[in-house]
């Protein structure tokens, strides 16, 4: 089944926990914290594999979850870090998380880190210091990063077939591959797209036959969009046009109408024109048909007659769209400037990244509101069950100013305060 749309949730491995520890030897009095640190979540890896061409299997697996991290132990020992999940996506898949593109897999074997795993909480021999020689606190891991994300596949092919319904596209394409797609004397046999390798002079040409345009397509009539998005990337557009068609020019300009209305850019690929089905017509009919096409088409636009069914004119038209498909391979190519830079998207991570310190505060209902990066994170990584990690928060948000503004703004000792998913309040003993 082909699928090229998808949603899934992605959710990165949580961070471990860190924990209090003591050193309890025997001959070894006051041995000193020696909680350690917790690992790190796992990551959430797309890779593009060669090895499926659909998102079908995402229907059915809507959720991705990485492994989190294990805790800390005693003898300052970290937890393990959990393993990365890898998900291997067709090539030509794009991600989108809240209508933004996070990961575009359009080379075999490319990799993208789309959800960062959680960092491990500190240990309390993370704290010790000479005025804290036995911290009891220690740190809670972080989450991994959680969302919903959009899949959409975009085929990757050397040639897309364009053209009305019953143009012709999957009769040729029958014929200069081994596809097989439907065909039928009406329009619309194609619901979906379908992918043929043709072999022309020792090299082979990936063509994409995909659901024929109507007048309105590029606004979403008929197949619509469904269409469209699976041409964007290939290099050459082979538009095939009925050789019985009452109108061949007015059949040429919608087709094109449709394509720059979708994308300018698309518009601008290389064409090739053919005229289809031109067995049962005589000589002198294909060449007013060919001479009307000539009108209206530009001088460096290859058209030619061809009978996919007869195998005539198959061999040339492959043979321009072979030339025209290097020429725009070439100018394509771009060495990466390192292996990674080709491999995957840059990593950064929430503790390489400089938080911003600033913050703000919010009257609520219930008590108050404190918003910002920083404050945020040391408020998930607390273990609220724990006084002294508590504590500790206060005396953050103390050095931060955000005690005395919270003060200014009328909160008392029992007042409650929310900040990163947490509540507390501003006194040791409420």
């Amino acid at each position: 089944m082909f699928v090229d749309t998808a949603k899934v949730l992605v959710v990165a491995g949580k961070g471990g926990d860190g924990v209090v520890s003591f050193r309890h030897e025997i001959y070894v009095d006051k041995g000193g914290p020696d909680g350690g640190d917790g690992g790190k979540g796992g990551d959430v890896i797309f890779v593009a594999s060669e090895d499926t061409n659909t998102l079908a299997d995402f229907r059915f697996n809507p959720e991705l979850k990485a492994e989190p991290g294990k805790n800390g132990s005693k003898a300052k020992r970290r937890g393990k870090s959990g393993e990365d999940l890898l998900v291997k996506v067709p090539v030509g898949t794009i991600v989108w998380k809240d209508s933004e593109i996070i990961a575009d897999l359009a080379t075999p074997g490319q990799r993208a880190v789309v959800a960062h795993g959680g960092e491990g909480g500190f240990g309390n021999a993370h704290f010790k210091s000479s005025v804290r020689q036995a911290p009891k606190i220690a740190e809670k891991g972080e989450p991994g990063d959680t969302f919903e994300a959009e899949l959409e596949l975009k085929l990757l092919a050397d040639i897309g077939l364009v053209g009305f319904p019953n143009a012709g596209k999957s009769t040729f394409l029958s014929v200069v591959s081994n596809a097989r797609p439907e065909i039928a004397d009406y329009a619309f046999t194609t619901l979906t797209p379908k992918l043929g390798v043709a072999d022309v002079d020792g090299d082979s040409l990936l063509i994409a036959d995909i659901p024929g345009l109507i007048e309105g397509a590029s606004e979403g009539k008929g197949l619509g969009h469904d269409f469209l998005r699976h041409i964007e990337r290939t290099a050459v557009l082979l538009h095939l046009i009925d050789s019985y068609s009452d109108d061949i020019a007015g059949s040429y300009h919608i087709i094109r109408k449709e394509l720059e209305s979708h994308s300018p850019e698309l518009a601008a690929r290389p064409e090739i024109v053919v005229l289809t089905k031109a067995e049962g017509l005589d000589e002198e009919m294909i060449s007013m048909q060919m001479a009307t096409l000539g009108e209206i088409v530009d001088s460096s636009v290859p058209v030619f007659a061809i009978s996919a069914t007869a195998h005539q004119g198959i061999t040339e038209v492959l043979r321009a769209a072979k030339q025209q498909v290097e020429i725009v391979r070439e100018a394509e190519s771009r060495p990466a400037e390192t292996e990674e830079d080709a491999q995957e998207l840059p990593v950064i991570r929430l503790s390489d990244k400089q938080l911003s310190e600033s913050w703000t505060v919010t009257k609520t209902d219930d008590g108050f509101t404190v918003s910002g990066e920083k404050i945020e994170r040391f408020a998930r990584r607390t273990d609220f069950d724990n006084p002294e990690g508590v504590s500790r928060l206060r005396n953050i948000m103390a050095k931060m100013g955000i005690t005395h503004e919270l003060t200014r703004r009328g909160a008392e000792g029992d007042s409650v305060v929310h900040i990163g998913g947490h509540s507390l309040t501003l006194r040791d003993d409420a």
